[in-house]
C-alpha cells in the first residue's frame, strides 16, 4: 500500500500547479540516452544511444565538474541540453562568435548539436581568422584571450576599432555588441561611444529578442563605461513603479516561461516525498517572495492519507521582496494560514524580514521534533562569496544550514557563469544566456505586448545591467555553474539526494503548457530545464 501512495503523493503535488494562480556552468559527457522524443517530427525512438566524439583537451575547473549518465526527457536527439560551456569547444567558442549569421536555431555554444566538436571549432577558427585579415590584414596575430580580435599594441588596437567601426553597420548585431564590450573593457571611451551609436540605432525593446536583449546590454555598458553601474542599477529595481503593477509583471513572467514554475514545482515534489512519513514539518524558505510556492504543497498535503501534518514555514526575504508584496512578510503568513484553514491544516509562520546575509540561527525558529526542509530557489547566487568578502556569506550559509541537520535542502539556480568570470567572458555569457532566455519569452507573447515589455525592462533588465555594469559589493547577480554549486555543497558537509521520476514527470507534464522548444535532461543528480540547447537552470535536492 505504502508503494502505490508514493505516486499519489507527487501526483497532487505537481498537478495543483495547473490551477490559476492567486498571486504570485565545462562538462565532459558519456553517450546520451535519449528518453520518450517529442511529437516534433524527428524520430527517435525509446532506449536510443547517442555517442558523441570526445575532446582531445579538457577545461575542468573548479567551475565545473564532468557530467556523466547524460539523460533527456522529451527531446530529439539532436536538440539536447548543455551548459554552454563544453571541453569540445574552446572557453572563447560561444554563440556570439558561432553565429555569425544570427539564426533562431541557436545551438548557444552546445556540444550536443549532433556535429563533431572539433570540426567546428576548425570552422570557427578559419571564420575568425577570414573576418579578423578583412579588418586588420593578413600579418596581425590572435591571440588565446576571449576578446573580439586579439591585438597587442596600442597601434594596433586603435587601428582594430576604426576598421571595426567602418564595417558595423554591416556585422551580426551580436558581434557589434561584443566589440562595443571590448572597446570598454579596454577603455577607449571614443571607439566605445562611437560603436554604441551605431548600436543605437539598430536596438529595439519591441523588436526581436536579440534587438531587445541588446537595448539593455547597451544601457549596461553606458552606466560601466560612465562609472555609474550602481546609480542606474538602483533605478532599474522597480522603486519607481508600484507593488502592484510589479506583481502584475512579474505574474506575466511567471505564466509565459516556466522558471518559476520549474523552481516551485520541483522543490515541492522533492520536499513532499522527502516528509511523506513526517508529522511536524518545518519548511525554511529563503526567498519566499509571495508565497505561492507552499499554497500548491498545503493543498496536497491536506489530502494526505490518516491526515494532513503540522506545518510550520519560516519565510526569509528581503525589502525589495516586501515592496513587490506592497508589504511585510505579515501578508505571505496571513495568506498561507486563510489556505491552511480553508483545507483543515495546523499551520504556523515564522517572518524573518531580512537578506540571506543576515540570517542566524537565532532567526529561523528550530524546534526539536520538527522535520526540516530548506529551500532555496534562485536564491543563493545573490549571496557574496569569497571573491568578494572574507565573511563569505555564500558558504557561511550553507554550512549553517548544514548543522540545522535538514532532512532535505532544494536548490534551484540559472546555469549560468557570472561570478568570478572576468569582464568579457562574463559578457559574453550574459549575451548568451539572456539570448535564450528573450527568445524563450517571445515564443510566448506578441512583439508589440506592452506587457511583456515591461516585464522584461522591469524584471529582467535590471539583472543584465547589474551583470555588466557593476562589480564588488554591488554586482549581485553572481551566477554559478551547477558543478561549482556541487562542489560548494559537498565542501559544506551535505550529500546530493537522487531524484526520483516523480519530479521528471511533474515537469514534463507542466512543460505541455509551453513551447516544445523547452525541454529537460539529468545530470550528475540534478535536472536540467533548457531552451533548445541551451541549459537555462537546474534543480537538485541535498542532504
Amino acid at each position: 500500500m505504502q508503494a502505490s501512495q508514493e505516486p499519489q503523493t507527487s501526483s497532487g503535488i505537481h498537478s495543483l500547479y495547473h490551477q490559476p494562480m492567486q498571486q504570485i556552468e565545462p562538462y565532459c559527457f558519456s553517450p546520451l540516452q535519449v528518453l520518450n522524443s517529442s511529437s516534433s517530427g524527428i524520430g527517435v525512438s525509446q532506449g536510443t544511444e547517442v555517442s558523441f566524439q570526445t575532446c582531445t583537451e579538457q577545461f575542468f575547473t573548479l567551475e565545473s565538474t564532468p557530467a556523466t549518465d547524460y539523460v533527456i526527457y522529451n527531446s530529439p536527439a539532436a536538440g539536447s541540453v548543455a551548459s554552454n560551456r563544453s571541453p569540445f569547444s574552446p572557453p572563447c567558442s560561444q554563440s556570439y562568435m558561432s553565429d555569425i549569421h544570427h539564426s533562431s536555431d541557436n545551438n548557444y555554444g552546445s556540444p550536443l548539436s549532433g556535429h563533431s566538436g572539433v570540426n567546428d571549432d576548425n570552422k570557427l577558427m578559419q571564420a575568425l581568422m577570414v573576418l579578423r585579415d578583412e579588418l586588420l590584414g593578413p600579418e596581425s596575430e590572435m591571440d588565446d584571450s576571449c576578446s573580439f580580435y586579439g591585438v597587442p599594441s596600442q597601434t594596433s588596437t586603435l587601428n582594430k576599432f576604426n576598421r571595426i567601426i567602418e564595417m558595423a553597420p554591416n556585422m551580426d548585431l551580436k558581434q557589434v555588441l561584443v566589440a562595443c564590450a571590448e572597446a570598454v573593457s579596454e577603455h577607449d571611451v571614443s571607439s566605445a561611444e562611437a560603436l554604441m551609436d551605431i548600436l543605437e540605432r539598430r536596438v529595439s525593446v519591441s523588436g526581436e529578442p536579440i534587438e531587445r536583449l541588446s537595448a539593455y546590454m547597451l544601457e549596461g555598458l553606458r552606466a560601466r563605461l560612465l562609472s555609474s553601474g550602481s546609480i542606474i542599477y538602483k533605478k532599474l529595481k522597480c522603486k519607481e513603479i508600484t507593488s502592484s503593477e510589479l506583481i502584475s509583471y512579474m505574474q506575466v513572467l511567471y505564466h509565459v516561461c516556466p522558471y518559476y514554475k520549474f523552481a516551485y514545482m520541483s522543490a515541492n515534489v522533492v520536499i513532499g516525498e522527502a516528509m511523506e512519513n513526517e508529522n511536524r514539518i518545518h519548511i525554511i524558505d529563503f526567498q519566499i517572495a509571495q508565497g505561492s510556492q507552499w499554497v500548491f504543497l498545503i493543498r496536497a498535503l491536506a489530502g494526505r492519507p490518516g491526515g494532513p501534518p503540522y506545518i510550520h514555514i519560516t519565510g526569509v526575504d528581503d525589502s525589495q521582496s516586501a515592496h513587490a508584496r506592497g508589504g511585510g512578510l505579515e501578508l505571505v503568513g496571513e495568506t498561507l494560514a486563510k489556505v491552511a484553514k480553508s483545507c483543515g491544516v495546523p499551520f504556523e509562520f515564522h517572518a524573518a524580514g531580512m537578506s540571506g546575509c543576515e540570517v542566524q540561527l537565532e532567526n529561523l525558529q528550530i524546534r526539536h521534533g520538527e522535520a526540516l526542509a530548506v529551500n532555496f530557489p534562485y536564491m543563493l547566487h545573490h549571496m557574496p562569496d569569497e571573491s568578494v568578502s572574507t565573511t563569505n556569506h555564500r558558504d557561511r550559509l550553507l554550512r549553517l544550514v548544514k548543522s540545522l541537520s535538514p532532512k532535505v535542502v532544494t536548490l534551484v539556480e540559472q546555469e549560468s557563469n557570472t561570478n568570478t568570470a572576468p569582464f568579457l567572458q562574463r559578457f559574453c555569457e550574459t549575451l548568451d544566456y539572456y539570448t535564450a532566455m528573450f527568445e524563450s519569452i517571445d515564443a510566448a507573447r506578441p512583439r508589440e505586448d506592452k506587457q511583456r515589455i515591461n516585464a522584461e525592462e522591469h524584471c529582467v533588465a535590471r539583472d543584465v545591467v547589474n551583470i555588466i555594469a557593476c562589480e564588488d559589493t554591488d554586482r549581485v547577480e553572481r551566477h554559478e555553474l551547477f558543478g561549482k554549486w556541487r562542489l560548494r555543497l559537498m565542501m559544506a558537509g551535505f550529500s546530493p539526494i537522487p531524484l526520483s521520476q516523480s519530479v521528471s514527470t511533474a515537469i514534463m507534464d507542466m512543460l505541455n503548457e509551453y513551447s516544445p522548444n523547452y525541454r529537460i535532461a539529468e545530470s550528475n543528480g540534478a535536472l536540467y530545464l533548457g531552451w533548445k540547447n541551451r541549459a537555462m537552470a537546474t534543480s537538485s535536492a541535498w542532504k
